[in-house]
């Protein structure tokens, strides 16, 4: 009898079967169209044996990369609910999208702010992270793995869950740390009731931006400075949902904290010394050649981290799912689009949402590569 290990091992088999049977016919057509354009034997054999080897990746990238991508492009323009055919309905699901989705809206005004204040937050930390590392301190390689581990650990549902224990308003570890911080510390309340304040009014002004209503700030407006005993309510408040969103996005800086540390090796000393002799502050020197030289290196971080941002999913998932009342306020557009193909059986309102998010990413990344002129630095000069 054929058992479930026989299945696999015959899959696994006939994986391999195929990738060696098309590696060589790709490798033979490519030989015969060489041959017809009247190369030499050598060159004939050289191009055959790169397409051979080119050929895995070639035909994978068709199968699991381009072919899924113009199903979901025509899907995109059909209602389509499995298990029923799909059915060409044309821009029907962009008009829907762009004028008459509230949650998607609202799925993009969210995304928005992550990118807003998350992004920023997380260069200026992995900078200073960078900066710290830099100064080639004792126990260095201890604290960059150390700082790395969220980069190894990863945002994956693990993690994520731990973080959903720590930021239980009760008794999360963050929260405790803030009680008795504030009871050992007075001074400290008060920043922490500042801290607050600052990111409820923030956080009620988006929302009034996105919903056309203020009521929300004006009851925090009304309610001045929080009380003492107060604590931010990380997963349990609509005004917190997306700080606490932020606050893992400049946890995990490692990758871009490797990036900064790498373009600080490559600062010459000799600017540094030149600097000094002229008189110049630790922050004139960071001003005018530190920041000027690593340039290019933030432009990456600023481009991946946007892309990453934009594509942010794993942690609304998990933080929020149990609570879908108050994850409304934490829906990103990745999200959404989970939830409009996977929970609703939206096939071809899904592959819309992803074509319309790809176009975003694809018009504020041609944005930034436009203005990099202005403010990036490639020549020493």
């Amino acid at each position: 009898m054929i058992n479930d290990y026989s299945i696999t091992l015959l899959w696994a088999l006939g994986t391999i079967v195929f990738i060696v049977v098309s590696s060589l016919l790709v490798g033979f057509g490519a030989k015969r169209i060489a041959k017809t354009a009247k190369a030499s034997i050598r060159k004939q054999n050289d191009i055959a044996a790169g397409y051979a080897f080119v050929s895995p990746w070639l035909i994978g990238f068709i199968i699991f990369v381009m072919i899924p991508m113009l199903t979901s492009l025509y899907w995109s323009f059909t209602r389509y609910r499995l298990p029923d055919p799909p059915q060409w309905v044309g821009l029907q699901n962009y008009i829907r999208l762009l004028t008459n989705d509230k949650d998607f809206t609202a799925s993009l005004f969210n995304t928005l702010f992550l990118t807003l204040f998350g992004l920023p937050l997380q260069l200026i930390a992995a900078l200073g992270l960078a900066q710290l590392l830099n100064r080639q301190a004792k126990g260095e390689r201890i604290f960059r793995a150390a700082f790395y581990m969220p980069v190894i650990l990863g945002l994956n549902s693990a993690v994520l869950l731990c973080w959903r224990l720590m930021l239980n308003a009760n008794n999360g570890l963050v929260n405790t740390f803030l009680r008795w911080a504030s009871e050992l510390f007075p001074p400290f309340n008060w920043l922490m009731r500042i801290g607050i304040y600052v990111v409820e009014f923030v956080n009620a002004f988006f929302f009034g931006l996105q919903n056309k209503n203020f009521i929300m700030l004006e009851k925090i407006m009304a309610a001045g400075m929080p009380s003492p005993d107060r604590i931010p309510l990380w997963l349990q408040s609509p005004l917190w949902t997306k700080t606490s969103i932020v606050l893992l996005l400049v946890w995990s800086c490692g990758a871009m904290m490797l990036i900064y540390l790498a373009a600080l090796y490559n600062v010459p000393k000799e600017f540094y010394e030149a600097a000094e002799v002229d008189g110049a502050s630790p922050w004139q020197k960071f001003r005018y050649i530190t920041l000027p030289i690593i340039s290019p290196y933030t432009f990456y971080n600023l481009i991946v981290g946007t892309i990453a941002s934009i594509q942010i999913f794993e942690q609304v998932y998990v933080l929020f799912r149990d609570t879908p009342t108050v994850a409304q306020s934490a829906y990103s557009v990745v999200y959404y689009l989970w939830r409009a193909t996977f929970r609703f059986n939206e096939m071809g309102y899904g592959s819309a949402i992803s074509w319309l998010l790809l176009l975003i990413i694809f018009v504020i990344t041609l944005i930034q590569f436009k203005a990099q002129s202005k403010w990036v630095t490639y020549d020493l000069k």
